[in-house]
Protein backbone atom coordinates (compact mmCIF):
# COMPACT_ATOMS: atom_id res chain seq x y z
CA UNK A 1 0.00 0.00 0.00
CA UNK A 2 3.04 2.26 -0.09
CA UNK A 3 2.80 5.27 -2.37
CA UNK A 4 -0.77 6.56 -2.04
CA UNK A 5 -4.06 5.97 -0.26
CA UNK A 6 -7.14 7.26 -2.04
CA UNK A 7 -4.93 9.66 -3.98
CA UNK A 8 -3.27 11.09 -0.86
CA UNK A 9 0.46 11.41 -0.29
CA UNK A 10 1.87 9.81 2.89
CA UNK A 11 3.31 12.06 5.56
CA UNK A 12 6.02 9.49 6.17
CA UNK A 13 7.07 6.59 3.97
CA UNK A 14 9.86 4.03 3.94
CA UNK A 15 10.71 2.23 0.72
CA UNK A 16 12.67 -1.00 0.82
CA UNK A 17 14.55 -0.24 4.04
CA UNK A 18 16.86 -2.91 5.44
CA UNK A 19 19.06 -3.14 8.51
CA UNK A 20 21.53 -5.79 9.63
CA UNK A 21 23.46 -6.10 12.87
CA UNK A 22 26.42 -8.24 11.90
CA UNK A 23 25.01 -11.57 10.68
CA UNK A 24 21.51 -10.77 11.98
CA UNK A 25 19.17 -9.32 9.36
CA UNK A 26 16.76 -7.29 11.48
CA UNK A 27 14.85 -5.70 8.57
CA UNK A 28 14.62 -6.77 4.96
CA UNK A 29 13.26 -4.37 2.30
CA UNK A 30 10.35 -3.06 4.37
CA UNK A 31 7.79 -0.62 2.93
CA UNK A 32 5.79 1.35 5.49
CA UNK A 33 3.67 4.49 5.26
CA UNK A 34 1.79 6.87 7.55
CA UNK A 35 -0.96 9.25 6.45
CA UNK A 36 -2.24 12.43 8.10
CA UNK A 37 -5.24 11.94 10.33
CA UNK A 38 -4.81 8.18 10.73
CA UNK A 39 -3.65 5.76 13.39
CA UNK A 40 -1.57 2.95 11.96
CA UNK A 41 -0.55 0.07 14.21
CA UNK A 42 2.76 -1.73 13.86
CA UNK A 43 2.55 -5.24 15.25
CA UNK A 44 4.64 -8.36 15.33
CA UNK A 45 6.22 -10.85 17.71
CA UNK A 46 9.44 -10.10 19.59
CA UNK A 47 12.25 -9.85 17.06
CA UNK A 48 9.91 -8.99 14.19
CA UNK A 49 11.75 -5.74 13.49
CA UNK A 50 9.31 -3.18 14.91
CA UNK A 51 11.82 -1.37 17.11
CA UNK A 52 14.50 -1.44 14.41
CA UNK A 53 12.15 0.17 11.91
CA UNK A 54 11.10 2.89 14.34
CA UNK A 55 14.64 3.60 15.50
CA UNK A 56 15.74 3.91 11.88
CA UNK A 57 12.98 6.43 11.23
CA UNK A 58 13.92 8.28 14.44
CA UNK A 59 17.57 8.54 13.40
CA UNK A 60 18.98 6.25 16.07
CA UNK A 61 20.08 3.70 13.49
CA UNK A 62 21.04 4.28 9.87
CA UNK A 63 19.30 1.96 7.42
CA UNK A 64 21.65 -0.09 5.24
CA UNK A 65 19.50 0.45 2.16
CA UNK A 66 16.21 1.96 1.08
CA UNK A 67 14.70 5.42 1.26
CA UNK A 68 12.76 7.56 3.71
CA UNK A 69 10.28 10.06 2.26
CA UNK A 70 8.59 12.84 4.19
CA UNK A 71 5.73 14.85 2.69
CA UNK A 72 6.53 13.15 -0.60
CA UNK A 73 10.20 14.16 -0.73
CA UNK A 74 13.27 12.05 -0.03
CA UNK A 75 14.99 12.92 3.24
CA UNK A 76 18.18 11.89 4.99
CA UNK A 77 17.85 11.32 8.72
CA UNK A 78 21.26 11.15 10.35
CA UNK A 79 20.17 11.54 13.96
CA UNK A 80 17.23 12.23 16.30
CA UNK A 81 17.47 15.99 15.74
CA UNK A 82 16.97 15.51 11.99
CA UNK A 83 13.82 13.50 12.70
CA UNK A 84 12.58 16.05 15.22
CA UNK A 85 13.21 18.94 12.84
CA UNK A 86 11.03 17.18 10.23
CA UNK A 87 8.22 16.81 12.77
CA UNK A 88 8.76 13.18 13.79
CA UNK A 89 8.50 12.55 17.53
CA UNK A 90 8.81 9.21 19.32
CA UNK A 91 7.40 8.41 22.77
CA UNK A 92 9.31 5.36 23.95
CA UNK A 93 7.96 2.89 26.48
CA UNK A 94 10.12 4.31 29.29
CA UNK A 95 8.63 7.78 28.51
CA UNK A 96 11.98 9.54 29.24
CA UNK A 97 10.46 11.77 31.92
CA UNK A 98 12.38 13.23 34.87
CA UNK A 99 10.53 12.31 38.07
CA UNK A 100 12.02 15.18 40.09
CA UNK A 101 10.77 17.87 37.65
CA UNK A 102 7.24 19.18 37.23
CA UNK A 103 5.07 18.76 34.14
CA UNK A 104 6.14 22.06 32.55
CA UNK A 105 9.85 21.38 33.00
CA UNK A 106 9.44 17.90 31.51
CA UNK A 107 7.52 19.13 28.47
CA UNK A 108 10.28 21.67 27.69
CA UNK A 109 13.21 19.53 28.81
CA UNK A 110 16.14 20.27 26.49
CA UNK A 111 14.08 22.86 24.59
CA UNK A 112 13.57 25.42 27.32
CA UNK A 113 11.87 28.69 26.39
CA UNK A 114 13.98 31.73 27.22
CA UNK A 115 13.13 35.39 27.62
CA UNK A 116 15.03 36.09 24.39
CA UNK A 117 12.45 34.17 22.36
CA UNK A 118 9.33 36.02 21.14
CA UNK A 119 6.09 34.65 22.52
CA UNK A 120 4.58 34.55 19.03
CA UNK A 121 7.02 32.07 17.47
CA UNK A 122 5.89 28.47 17.03
CA UNK A 123 9.40 27.10 16.64
CA UNK A 124 11.60 25.66 19.35
CA UNK A 125 14.64 27.07 17.59
CA UNK A 126 16.22 30.34 18.67
CA UNK A 127 15.02 33.48 16.84
CA UNK A 128 17.13 34.78 13.97
CA UNK A 129 20.16 36.67 15.21
CA UNK A 130 20.31 34.89 18.56
CA UNK A 131 22.89 32.13 18.71
CA UNK A 132 22.15 28.90 20.54
CA UNK A 133 24.99 29.71 22.95
CA UNK A 134 23.57 33.15 23.71
CA UNK A 135 20.08 31.74 24.13
CA UNK A 136 21.35 29.26 26.71
CA UNK A 137 22.59 32.18 28.84
CA UNK A 138 19.19 33.88 28.96
CA UNK A 139 16.73 33.50 31.84
CA UNK A 140 13.95 30.98 31.34
CA UNK A 141 10.49 32.27 30.51
CA UNK A 142 8.56 30.23 33.07
CA UNK A 143 5.26 31.98 32.41
CA UNK A 144 5.43 31.41 28.65
CA UNK A 145 6.36 27.73 29.12
CA UNK A 146 3.50 27.21 31.56
CA UNK A 147 1.02 28.88 29.18
CA UNK A 148 2.15 26.70 26.29
CA UNK A 149 2.06 23.53 28.40
CA UNK A 150 -1.48 24.26 29.58
CA UNK A 151 -2.59 25.16 26.04
CA UNK A 152 -1.22 21.91 24.58
CA UNK A 153 -2.83 19.78 27.28
CA UNK A 154 -6.14 21.61 26.77
CA UNK A 155 -5.99 21.05 23.00
CA UNK A 156 -5.57 17.33 23.65
CA UNK A 157 -8.42 17.41 26.19
CA UNK A 158 -6.20 16.10 28.99
CA UNK A 159 -8.37 16.81 32.02
CA UNK A 160 -6.86 14.52 34.66
CA UNK A 161 -4.04 16.85 35.70
CA UNK A 162 -4.88 19.23 38.53
CA UNK A 163 -1.79 21.34 37.94
CA UNK A 164 1.10 21.51 35.48
CA UNK A 165 3.35 22.29 38.42
CA UNK A 166 2.96 18.84 39.96
CA UNK A 167 6.14 16.76 40.00
CA UNK A 168 6.00 13.83 37.59
CA UNK A 169 6.80 11.48 40.48
CA UNK A 170 3.31 12.17 41.87
CA UNK A 171 1.45 11.27 38.65
CA UNK A 172 -0.28 8.02 37.74
CA UNK A 173 0.82 5.90 34.79
CA UNK A 174 -1.92 7.30 32.55
CA UNK A 175 -1.08 10.87 33.52
CA UNK A 176 2.61 10.27 32.78
CA UNK A 177 1.77 8.86 29.36
CA UNK A 178 -0.42 11.91 28.66
CA UNK A 179 2.44 14.25 29.59
CA UNK A 180 4.88 12.34 27.37
CA UNK A 181 2.47 12.50 24.42
CA UNK A 182 1.75 16.19 25.00
CA UNK A 183 5.50 16.81 25.07
CA UNK A 184 5.80 15.08 21.71
CA UNK A 185 3.15 17.24 20.02
CA UNK A 186 4.24 20.52 21.61
CA UNK A 187 6.62 21.34 18.75
CA UNK A 188 4.24 21.26 15.77
CA UNK A 189 4.83 17.56 15.20
CA UNK A 190 3.40 15.86 12.13
CA UNK A 191 4.10 12.22 12.97
CA UNK A 192 3.95 10.82 16.51
CA UNK A 193 5.20 7.28 17.19
CA UNK A 194 4.02 5.64 20.42
CA UNK A 195 5.85 2.58 21.71
CA UNK A 196 3.55 0.39 23.84
CA UNK A 197 1.52 3.38 25.12
CA UNK A 198 -0.86 1.28 27.25
CA UNK A 199 1.65 -1.15 28.74
CA UNK A 200 1.16 -1.69 32.49
CA UNK A 201 -1.85 0.66 32.66
CA UNK A 202 -5.16 -0.08 34.36
CA UNK A 203 -8.50 -0.14 32.56
CA UNK A 204 -9.41 3.51 33.19
CA UNK A 205 -5.91 4.76 32.37
CA UNK A 206 -5.81 2.69 29.19
CA UNK A 207 -9.10 4.24 28.05
CA UNK A 208 -7.71 7.70 28.77
CA UNK A 209 -4.61 7.06 26.64
CA UNK A 210 -6.55 5.45 23.77
CA UNK A 211 -8.86 8.46 23.64
CA UNK A 212 -5.80 10.68 23.49
CA UNK A 213 -4.38 8.66 20.60
CA UNK A 214 -7.58 9.20 18.59
CA UNK A 215 -7.49 12.94 19.36
CA UNK A 216 -4.00 13.10 17.86
CA UNK A 217 -5.39 11.69 14.61
CA UNK A 218 -8.30 14.14 14.74
CA UNK A 219 -5.69 16.92 14.77
CA UNK A 220 -4.48 15.52 11.41
CA UNK A 221 -1.28 14.06 12.81
CA UNK A 222 -0.02 10.73 11.55
CA UNK A 223 0.07 8.36 14.55
CA UNK A 224 2.01 5.10 14.73
CA UNK A 225 1.19 2.77 17.63
CA UNK A 226 3.42 -0.19 18.47
CA UNK A 227 1.66 -2.64 20.74
CA UNK A 228 1.27 -6.32 21.59
CA UNK A 229 -2.27 -5.66 22.81
CA UNK A 230 -4.50 -6.40 19.82
CA UNK A 231 -7.63 -5.36 21.71
CA UNK A 232 -6.21 -1.85 22.10
CA UNK A 233 -5.03 -1.89 18.48
CA UNK A 234 -8.51 -2.62 17.16
CA UNK A 235 -9.90 0.11 19.42
CA UNK A 236 -7.90 2.91 17.78
CA UNK A 237 -6.16 1.79 14.56
CA UNK A 238 -7.31 2.56 11.03
CA UNK A 239 -4.69 0.26 9.49
CA UNK A 240 -2.48 -2.50 10.89
CA UNK A 241 0.94 -3.39 9.48
CA UNK A 242 2.33 -6.81 10.46
CA UNK A 243 6.06 -7.52 10.57
CA UNK A 244 7.49 -11.02 10.88
CA UNK A 245 11.15 -12.02 10.98
CA UNK A 246 12.20 -8.62 9.68
CA UNK A 247 9.78 -8.68 6.72
CA UNK A 248 6.52 -6.88 6.15
CA UNK A 249 3.77 -9.50 5.87
CA UNK A 250 0.81 -7.28 5.04
CA UNK A 251 -1.03 -4.07 5.89
CA UNK A 252 -4.67 -4.62 6.85
CA UNK A 253 -7.60 -2.21 6.99
CA UNK A 254 -8.70 -2.59 10.61
CA UNK A 255 -12.42 -2.61 9.76
CA UNK A 256 -11.89 -5.36 7.21
CA UNK A 257 -10.00 -7.86 9.36
CA UNK A 258 -10.14 -9.40 12.82
CA UNK A 259 -7.79 -10.40 15.61
CA UNK A 260 -7.61 -14.02 14.45
CA UNK A 261 -6.34 -13.03 10.99
CA UNK A 262 -3.78 -10.62 12.44
CA UNK A 263 -2.56 -13.23 14.95
CA UNK A 264 -2.11 -15.70 12.11
CA UNK A 265 -0.07 -13.15 10.17
CA UNK A 266 2.09 -12.44 13.23
CA UNK A 267 2.81 -16.11 13.94
CA UNK A 268 2.72 -17.76 10.53
CA UNK A 269 2.54 -15.01 7.94
CA UNK A 270 4.34 -15.79 4.69
CA UNK A 271 7.68 -14.04 4.15
CA UNK A 272 9.90 -14.18 1.10
CA UNK A 273 12.85 -15.50 3.06
CA UNK A 274 13.87 -16.26 6.61
CA UNK A 275 16.85 -14.15 7.75
CA UNK A 276 19.90 -16.25 8.58
CA UNK A 277 18.78 -19.30 6.60
CA UNK A 278 20.07 -20.42 3.23
CA UNK A 279 17.38 -20.53 0.55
Amino acid sequence: MAGSLNGRTPLLETKGVSKAFGPVQALSRVDFDVYPGEVIALVGDNGAGKSTLIKGIAGIYAFDEGQILFDGGKVNIHGPRDASDLGIEVVYQDLALADNLDVVANMFLGREWTQGMPASTDSHEAPTGISRFARNLMPLSEIEMEKRAVSTLDELAVTTLNSVRLPVSSLSGGQRQSVAIAKAVLWNSKVVILDEPTAALGVAQTRQVLNLVRRLAEKKLGVVVISHNLHDIFEVADRITVLRLGHKVKTYIAKETDQQEVVHAITAGQVSSVPGMTQ
